[in-house]
Formats: C-alpha cells, structure tokens, sequence
C-alpha cells in the first residue's frame, strides 16, 4: 500500500470515526448536566471551514516548505498515526464518561490514569497532531496555518468550557488536578 493511499484511508477513517464519536457519544439532558454551550457544533464547524480552506489554499499556493516532498509525507502520515492512537486511547480510557458535547454525569469521576496522568485533554492532543500533520502533508505553509491555527483557538475554547464544567462538578479535587498536570501539551500547556 502506498503512503499516499494509506494517508486517504486513515484521514477518511479519522473523519467517519468523529462522525460517529458525534452521534454515539452525545449526552443528553436527562443523563447529565449539559454545559456545552454550543461548543461541540463551533469545534466542528471551525475544523470542517478550515480543512476545506486549506485544501484551496494549497490549490492556490505552490508547495514552499523547504522539506522534500516525500519527507514530509512521510513524517505526516507518522504524525496522523500517533494522533490517531492518542485520540483513541483517551477516549478508550474515559469510557462511558467520553462525551462528544461538554456534560458531567452524577456518577463520574476524574480520570487520572494513563495518558490523564501526563495531561488533561489527551484526546485533543491527539485532535492536534492531525492538524499539524494535515498542515505538514500540504507541504504549504498557507495550508498549515488554516489547518492548525483556527481549529487550535477552537480547542483551547472548548478546553476552557470543559475546565469549567469539571471545576464546577468536582471543585478542589480537579483544582488539585490541575494543579499537577499540564492542559494540552507534557510540560509546557
């Protein structure tokens, strides 16, 4: 298999699999308190206007990155492989407490285990290397900034809607939380 088409097959299966995350893992008001503000239909909108942007912006715009070609390909194709297993493994970890809108059930806990015990939004980690390597397998520097900078404010939005809700349902336990864990990337945010 060529990395160009295992590149389409795993971006298609990313985007059929969020489809579904959408749809499967939507709370409702009669299961918890929803506190999602209409982040979940912003963060979704932002990412779909920029991958389409991004894609004429690289119609437009002649490759300038100043790697090869094929490298780059290459080093996205590794990137979108490990966003995709750290988006997963979040997700697989919260279990029945993932919700694709921002809500917090009575019987919920903090999660702090696996990659929660490094950073507390794994999952969006995982949702910002796809950026990046949608961006890098542009190999436009227009591209990447669409692909990345938008959806980007989009999380860090989102996250902060999340910190609120958690903070409000779990007080000094998820303040002692953050104060031990970094939002988004290990040691640094």
């Amino acid at each position: 298999m060529s990395t160009n088409l295992l590149w389409e097959w795993l971006l298609n299966a990313w985007i059929v699999g969020e489809i579904v995350i959408a749809f499967a893992t939507r709370t409702r008001g009669s299961q918890a308190k929803l506190q999602d503000r209409g982040a979940q239909l912003m963060i979704w909108i932002v990412i779909v206007a920029c991958f389409v942007a991004s894609g004429f912006a690289g119609a437009l715009h002649a490759a300038d990155m100043p790697f090869s070609h094929s490298g780059l390909r290459t080093a996205a194709l590794a990137l979108l492989i490990v966003g995709l297993v750290v988006r997963t493994v979040a997700i697989f970890t919260l279990g029945g407490a993932f919700s694709a809108n921002v809500a917090v059930r009575a019987s919920q806990t903090i999660q702090r285990s696996g990659l929660y015990s490094i950073i507390r939004h794994p999952s969006y980690l995982g949702m910002e290397m796809i950026f990046v390597a949608a961006g890098l397998h542009s190999h436009n520097w227009a591209s990447l900034a669409i692909v990345f900078i938008p959806p980007t404010l989009a999380v860090i939005y989102r996250i902060h809607i999340e910190e609120a809700a958690l903070l409000g349902a779990f007080g000094s336990d998820y303040g002692d939380y953050i104060r031990i864990t970094k939002r988004l990337i290990p040691g640094w945010y």
